[in-house]
């Protein structure tokens, strides 16, 4: 029982010190702007999203979202995806107040866990620029070379293994795998 109230404090304190802000997201395959329109649509059909900016020389869409609102990746990639898309890039602007950064780590983040690639050990204040690295939002190419940076099999399935226990993270929970920009 102490356990699954220190763990509801953790996820907690963790939603208080973060919150995502705006994405910004890049989709492939489009060639017109009734493509951008459909993606368009289909993004601001979620309850979260405050407004949608598209820009369709790059194929990019800048996302806000109401105040304290959870944010979902993989919500926001089905929804590029039923609208006949996919995802090449997806980055974040996440406002950190006083978390703590190790090398390699997991954390619990705004109702996430988040597997922090390549980052070094620091404490995040402010906004901060975070990219989503898990297959299906980057290039299969860019994909692979990451794989490089950690030797944790959850990189490879996008969800919390053995590997993550150290962290508190549910085995076959749901990991993104993220760089700070």
């Amino acid at each position: 029982m102490k356990k699954l109230f220190f763990i509801i404090a953790v996820l907690m304190a963790a939603n208080g010190q973060a919150q995502i802000t705006k994405v910004s997201l890049q989709a492939s395959g489009l060639t017109c702007s009734m493509c951008s329109n459909a993606i368009n649509k289909s993004l601001k059909s979620l309850d979260n999203v405050e407004k949608v900016m598209s820009n369709i020389s790059t194929s990019t869409f800048e996302i806000s979202f109401k105040n304290n609102a959870a944010v979902n990746f993989d919500e926001l990639k089905k929804k590029v995806e039923d609208a006949g898309f996919f995802v090449s890039k997806l980055t974040a602007d996440v406002f950190f107040n006083n978390v703590k950064l190790l090398k390699d780590e997991h954390l619990p983040f705004a109702g996430m866990n988040l597997h922090f690639l390549n980052g070094k050990e620091q404490t995040l204040n402010g906004v901060q620029q975070i990219q989503v690295l898990d297959k299906g939002y980057v290039s299969s190419k860019i994909y692979k070379k990451n794989s490089s940076l950690t030797p944790m099999d959850c990189y490879k399935t996008g969800v919390a293994a053995a590997c993550c226990a150290s962290s508190g993270m549910i085995a076959g929970s749901r990991m993104y795998h993220v760089t700070l920009l």
